[in-house]
């Protein structure tokens, strides 16, 4: 952020940026809490889930449909700028770069229990018969911990989500983003085949973050919370290795037909409409700089080891040692990335009546039962939006 900044004040040195940075552990907590206090920041780095149907819903963000006239970068997806548009016609999110969440194997461990017949390696798919296979045969291995579902929080929640409901064909809401529909009957036989099958175990101790830990360290045989980031991360290894140097393979989520649907994560700017004119037009400057300069959008999206919004920008990581990674994935993971429903209102509390939800199954509650709790407490929590 700094060498961004530095490029952006080369063009508009009259304009003063500072960053702080957020986490999923505190991340909403302050910035709820400058709101209170009347100093929410002018610019807010975020997907359509909180600018759009939490934010912008509340009436709080300045609308972007200015930069969308004015793009210079080119077309943007249309699932994109569909899901940073608000239900009253306004744009509250203007984006930067998107991936497609996947999982991921550790290939060396599925080699030595025979299980990579299981998987189509040429286009990193299996199906939901084959990774219970597999898992079983990983487990019969001798590996106890074949993969956990997480719950401990919404870390990493979406890929707890796209397992179940990719399993068996299940759905989440309904396709007008209106109501939460996961307790169909697939997803109550997804969550009951996890709950039964050897080597998965419901962990209530940990979330998205650290499963991939224990992922990378040994202790699990798979991920459900994967991403490119992650394949191309060297803090512990080589790109793409465990710290033991075995090879990670990411994986499509097991679906019934072979064809997953991933959860997508889209990124981009928010503008707080804090009555100054002058620093909502000064954040405009900055966003139309950082994701619509020739030279910089680029970098932005590289920084964020992601990939553009625009279909027109290409060869981002072209030269680098990541490049044929992150081909990989925009050719195999981002075209499977599905319906973006995360902008269903009362979403928050949505995320939180799941891993509570995913919790009470790891203890032996009854799958239907417990997701009719979930649905029933997370619609009340979209007519109390509404």
């Amino acid at each position: 952020m700094d060498g961004i900044i530095a490029s952006f004040n080369e063009v508009h040195p009259e304009i003063s940026v500072t960053v702080e940075y957020l986490d999923y552990t505190n991340g909403d907590d302050q910035v709820n809490t400058a709101i209170e206090g009347g100093q929410a920041p002018d610019i807010v780095m975020e997907g359509p889930e909180r600018l759009v149907a939490n934010w912008g819903a509340k009436g709080l963000m300045v609308d972007l449909s200015d930069l969308f006239e004015t793009t210079a970068g080119g077309e943007i997806y249309e699932n994109v700028v569909a899901a940073c548009k608000s239900s009253d016609g306004a744009y509250y999110e203007y984006p930067l770069c998107m991936v497609a969440h996947c999982m991921a194997i550790n290939k060396n461990v599925f080699e030595a229990a025979d299980a990579m017949q299981y998987i189509d390696e040429e286009t990193h798919t299996w199906t939901t018969e084959n990774f219970f296979k597999a898992v079983q045969a990983v487990y019969d291995s001798g590996v106890e911990n074949v993969g956990a579902v997480y719950c401990s929080g919404q870390g990493g929640d979406q890929g707890t989500r796209a397992l179940i409901n990719n399993l068996y064909g299940g759905t989440f809401t309904n396709a007008e983003h209106t109501a939460y529909t996961a307790d169909s009957p697939e997803n109550v036989k997804a969550l009951e085949a996890l709950y039964a099958q050897d080597g998965i175990n419901f962990d209530a101790s940990i979330a998205g973050g650290d499963e991939i830990t224990l992922f990378r360290n040994g202790t699990l045989a798979m991920s459900f919370c994967w991403n490119a980031a992650q394949q191309v991360n060297t803090d512990n290894s080589e790109a793409g290795t465990t710290n033991s140097e075995d090879t990670i393979f990411p994986m499509l989520f097991p679906s019934d037909d072979g064809k997953a649907e991933l959860c997508g994560g889209i990124w981009g700017f928010g503008v707080f409409n804090n009555g100054d004119d002058a620093k909502i037009a000064a954040a405009k400057t900055f966003i139309d700089f950082i994701c619509n300069d020739e030279t910089q959008a680029k970098e932005s999206v590289k920084a964020s080891t992601y990939f553009s919004v625009r279909p027109t920008m290409t060869g981002i990581y072209e030269g680098m040692e990541i490049a044929d990674t992150m081909d990989e994935f925009a050719t195999h993971f981002l075209p499977s990335m599905g319906d973006y429903y995360q902008v269903v209102p009362g979403w928050a509390t949505a995320r939180t009546e799941w891993w509570n939800m995913l919790q009470r199954v790891g203890t032996g509650g009854n799958p239907q039962d417990e997701l009719s709790t979930f649905v029933t407490n997370a619609n009340q929590a979209v007519s109390d939006a509404q």
